[in-house]
Formats: structure tokens, C-alpha cells, sequence
């Protein structure tokens, strides 16, 4: 059963640096947890001690197997906290062209559930006033597609923007790291695959051989605005999940 206490959001403040006004802000949700499958599994076994994590994660499976088959297959699906469908991308030329995989592809589309959105709306959201000025990405733009925060291309080339995002320092954690959300490999960024690397922006090229999955981007660094670098590396992790595929 659903706790019956009011979700909590906390939002940090950032400079809004495309507005004319100096005092202009926009807010961004404090991730205060990173979840996966399995963490979700052991919370709902310490809610309802009879449940198994077996049976949970067999259940889990079967059902991903089943939406995915149909939704492959062209069927819209209700499944867990949304709606998930298939959308075509792509120029056809003609009432009788065909499909071309060089100009057009399939790609999901999804729009949360009632039930999540009702969550969301009655959320208690505390704003924490104007975060601290450290490293900070805004946008990732995937140069292969024109995609923004939604994915990567192996082998293609991304822009990072953002503030205080130059890799600097000695330390061996400096870098951009690309973290596998299901198996929490991670893969790092040779340096010289960096391309640019300003303090507002970072260009980086993607590997060529990244498996297939969703990613998370983490970002490290020692740079300040100051002359002098941290004496420690400053982790900073991307919010959104990144699609390889």
C-alpha cells in the first residue's frame, strides 16, 4: 500500500544565462537516489516480508518480455507508471515510398500514468534557493542525431554545456564516464577523444564500440573560476539516462 505522507521534491536554483535579466533562475530537481530494478525489489520485500526476490524479479521479467514483444509488434501498452507506443521518425517521398532504415526509424514514445502524475502533482516541493556554484551540465546535444539529453551514438560526437565543466587536474577520477545502468560498468572517455574542453563547454567523441543499453553521464573535474584547481575531483552526475541503441 502506498504511503499515505506527502512526496517531497526538493529544487536547487541555477542562472538562467539566455535571459536578460541577472536575477532570472530556473529550478532543477535534488536527485536524492539513483534506483534500479533490483534496489525497487528489496524495497518491496522489506514492505511485505512475503514476497520473494525471486518470485518479484521472475514476475518483473516475464512481464517486460510480454510488453516489449507488443509494443514491438505496433501494440499500445499500459505498463507500470506510463503508456508506451511507437512512433516513426523520418521523411517518406511519395505515396508509394517505402521504408528507408538510412532515413527513417521506430522509436518509443511514453506519457506517464495517472497514477505518477497525481503523485507528482501533490508533491510537497521545497525550493533550497541557488545551488551551489560548482559543476553543472545543462544540456547534452548527441551531433549525430540533434538529440537533446534522450541519447548517444557510438562513434558520434557529443556537446556538453554547462558551467565549470572543463576536465583539469592530476587526479586519476578526473574524466567523463559513461555509467551502464544495468550492469554499473562504466566506460571511460580517453582524453584525446576530448575535443573540446572550455569551462561552458566539453566535446567529446562517443566509443565506437559502447554496447547497446541506457547510460548514465558522470562528469569529474578539479577546475574552478579561480586560478588555483580543487584539491579534490568534483563528481557531478547527469540526470537524465542516455540511450544507446
Amino acid at each position: 500500500m502506498a504511503s499515505e505522507e506527502k512526496n517531497n521534491v526538493f529544487v536547487e536554483l541555477y542562472d538562467l544565462t539566455l535571459s536578460e535579466r541577472t536575477d532570472d533562475r530556473f529550478g532543477r530537481v535534488v536527485t536524492t537516489k539513483s534506483l534500479h530494478e533490483g534496489d525497487l525489489i528489496n524495497i518491496a520485500v522489506k514492505r511485505r516480508t512475503d514476497l520473494s526476490p525471486t518470485t518479484l524479479r521472475a514476475s518483473l521479467d516475464i512481464l517486460k518480455e510480454i510488453a516489449i514483444e507488443e509494443i514491438a509488434n505496433g501494440a499500445s501498452v499500459q505498463f507500470g507508471l506510463g503508456f508506451f507506443g511507437l512512433d516513426v521518425r523520418g521523411v517518406f517521398i511519395g505515396d508509394h515510398a517505402q521504408w528507408n532504415p538510412e532515413v527513417n526509424s521506430l522509436h518509443v514514445k511514453t506519457a506517464a500514468g495517472v497514477e505518477l502524475r497525481t503523485a507528482i502533482k501533490d508533491a510537497h516541493v521545497k525550493v533550497l534557493g541557488l545551488a551551489n556554484s560548482g559543476t553543472v551540465v545543462n544540456t547534452l546535444i548527441d551531433k549525430s542525431s540533434g538529440e537533446e539529453n534522450t541519447r548517444l551514438t557510438p562513434g558520434g560526437g557529443v556537446n556538453l554545456t554547462g558551467s565549470k565543466i572543463r576536465i583539469a587536474g592530476e587526479s586519476a577520477d578526473n574524466g567523463i564516464r559513461l555509467i551502464d545502468q544495468n550492469s554499473g560498468v562504466e566506460y571511460l572517455i580517453p582524453i584525446e577523444s576530448v575535443l573540446v574542453n572550455d569551462p561552458k563547454k566539453v566535446t567529446f567523441i562517443v566509443p565506437a564500440n559502447l554496447p547497446f543499453g541506457d547510460y548514465k553521464l558522470s562528469l569529474t573535474t578539479q577546475f574552478t573560476s579561480g586560478s588555483a584547481l580543487l584539491k579534490e575531483p568534483r563528481p557531478y552526475l547527469f540526470d537524465y539516462v542516455l540511450a544507446v541503441q
